[in-house]
């Protein structure tokens, strides 16, 4: 690796970051740690995701069909997201890279495997479809009618255009998902008082301590692997979503991040065409202190706004469904909306006439704010990816112009999975959230790879973080075999 070839700040490269496959890598000061009510806002659209994938659909899904005995998987997955976001946030804040640079500065052909981990799994417009299969419980309109998918296109151009005009882009996605993350708290505390009573809650203990996992104790059929990995996955926001956690804590200022252009709107704002690539810092006592600051603050935002904030709502959420659905002894195929509807039914008869709606367009909420992170997180890390590997010195292509090509080739082929019949909002999802699951088991690997060579030495990986990164690969590859065993090679051998 070269160590003398003319860099930024001092004219040094580092020796620390890899070079073969990426230019090298700087050294500029780390810049001064704020206090943490100045960077609340990544883990808050991490969480605005993931209340509407896993949260209000699949672990509820789940809890419909076999109650509460798996709620302790949901708390162990969102944990393990918890050290996985972290170390997506550690290279990030030590480099202003994202962790895909970093992973694609290891391989070179780690740039398309997640341009294709990115692109496949977040096409499918489960979460818009969903949005508009709960607003039609209210309108009038039912879930796998012209109109649903007509309003379904209608909300992702929306979205599309909203984007579009934004001047920084990070800057909209934020406000918008702090909005609608107190609109979908303010629902489940309502929730909590008005339609959930203390025997409710007692299957988190009782339920939750039998050994429950596919083919032992709980054996529904509808519970599949893939089901499971989803909401393995979707325990807290799953995929690539997370390693957009890298894209937003740079538009956030964060660590390193602070010397990356924002994205911006090629009609509003004034988009940077510089390349991605980042600095490190020095590790003198200076930088160091400057570090643990950082580090400090990073860990607490994850903690409370991702971690503590998630678990509630899959609890809440959880609760609520076998409140309802289970007390009244309702099932319910494997591909439809039909358990929300119901809840949404059995609310109304228990409580009032108004509580269906509120609790519908709530959903609709959820799930319009989660397809908006997902069309930004798109763009984001596959932009960013397609700048710094294949368009570093394009003056023509910025990393905002090839933002906004994406996202707006995400709504087209939505759009298409849709006029072309597969529109069924819970078979979207579990499509989505399963192929998630397996690139959460490539990623997590990596990452450990990537946080013990390629940071400088006292900022690497260890001790109780390593185990949990271990744990993560163990955790998401037994799932990925899992679903791989069962699901799709009896799939392809009954086919063939």
């Amino acid at each position: 690796m070269a160590e003398t070839t003319a860099g930024h700040g001092n004219g040094k490269i580092s020796p620390d970051v890899p070079d073969r496959f990426l230019p090298g890598v700087g050294y500029r000061d780390l810049p001064e740690p704020v206090k943490l009510r100045k960077i609340i806002g990544p883990s808050i659209i991490l969480l605005a995701v993931s209340i509407g994938s896993g949260e209000f659909v699949l672990w509820p899904f789940v809890s419909s069909r076999v109650g509460l005995a798996l709620v302790w998987v949901a708390a162990l997955g969102i944990l393990t997201q918890y050290f996985i976001n972290m170390e997506i946030e550690r290279y990030t804040l030590a480099t202003g890279e994202t962790a895909v640079t970093g992973f694609t500065r290891l391989w070179k052909h780690f740039a398309w495997i997640f341009i294709l981990f990115t692109a496949i799994p977040w096409m499918w417009p489960g979460w818009a479809t969903g949005a508009s299969t709960t607003a039609g419980f209210v309108f009038g309109w039912s879930e796998t009618s012209s109109t649903n998918n007509i309003v379904t296109v209608l909300a992702l151009i929306a979205i599309g255009i909203a984007l579009t005009v934004s001047p920084v882009v990070y800057t909209v996605v934020e406000k918008f998902q702090m909005v609608m993350v107190a609109v979908i708290f303010a629902f489940l505390v309502m929730a909590i008082f008005l339609a959930t009573e203390p025997g409710d809650w007692t299957g988190l203990v009782t339920d939750a301590a039998m050994p429950a996992m596919v083919g032992g104790p709980i054996s529904d059929s509808a519970i599949t692997a893939a089901v499971l990995l989803g909401a393995l996955a979707f325990a807290g926001a799953g995929g690539s979503v997370n390693l957009a956690q890298s894209n937003w804590i740079r538009d956030k200022g964060m660590g390193m991040g602070a010397y990356i252009p924002k994205i911006q709107s090629p009609f509003t704002g004034a988009p940077e065409a510089q390349a991605s690539v980042g600095n490190v810092f020095p590790t003198d006592r200076e930088n160091m202190r400057r570090w643990r600051g950082w580090w400090r603050v990073a860990n607490h935002e994850q903690f409370w706004f991702f971690f503590v904030a998630g678990l509630v709502t899959i609890v809440i959420f959880s609760v609520l469904t076998v409140a309802t659905v289970v007390a009244e002894g309702r099932t319910f195929g494997e591909e439809s909306f039909a358990f929300i509807r119901a809840e949404g039914e059995i609310l109304g008869d228990r409580i009032g006439d108004w509580l269906p709606a509120a609790f519908w367009l709530t959903g609709s909420v959820v799930l319009f704010s989660t397809n908006l992170g997902v069309l930004d997180h798109v763009g984001r890390v596959i932009g960013d990816i397609v700048k710094t590997k294949w368009l570093r010195d394009s003056v023509r292509w910025s990393e905002s112009k090839l933002y906004f090509t994406i996202v707006w080739t995400e709504i087209v082929i939505g759009s298409v999975i849709l006029l072309s019949g597969v529109d069924e909002p819970l078979r979207l999802l579990v499509i989505a959230s399963a192929l998630n699951g397996i690139s959460m088991f490539v990623y997590s690997a990596l990452l450990i790879w990537l946080n013990r060579r390629a940071v400088p030495k006292p900022i690497r990986i260890t001790g109780v973080r390593l185990v949990a990164m271990v744990w993560a690969v163990i955790f998401f590859g037994y799932f990925t075999y899992f679903l791989v065993a069962n699901d799709i090679i009896p799939t392809l051998l009954g086919s063939g």
